[in-house]
């Protein structure tokens, strides 16, 4: 069974930068696909950026060139690099994983880790 948990979020200000962790078990690591999603109050859960098992990377438009997500095979882990944070970054921030893309941006799986909590103020 999958076990992913999250960490790394903070209280930052504006135009500050932070970087989260998620740390990967019980999975073969490097053949999978990862995400990193958001929950901030009130909304839906929604994906923030993907990273193959290649290292192909992909964004959602709201966070397209401050984000960044990479991936440590060897220690089987995945890093969300956020700068230029904006209040409206404000969320739970979850990892996930998946065979396939598709399943990462259907992002309908059956558990989720406890996420990290990223406040920013203005």
């Amino acid at each position: 069974q999958v076990q992913l948990v999250e960490s790394g979020g903070d209280l930052v200000q504006a135009g500050g930068s932070l970087t989260l962790s998620c740390a990967v078990s019980g999975i073969i690591f490097s053949i999978n696909h990862m995400g990193w999603y958001r929950q901030a109050p009130g909304k839906q859960r929604e994906l923030v950026a993907t990273i193959t098992s290649r290292g192909s990377t992909n964004y959602a438009d709201s966070v397209k060139g401050r984000f960044t997500i990479s991936r440590d095979n060897a220690n089987k882990r995945i890093d969300l690099h956020m700068n230029s944070l904006k209040p409206e970054d404000t969320a739970v921030y979850y990892c996930n994983t998946a065979s396939s893309v598709l399943s990462l941006m259907r992002a309908d799986f059956g558990s989720w880790g406890q996420g990290t909590q990223v406040t920013v103020s203005s």
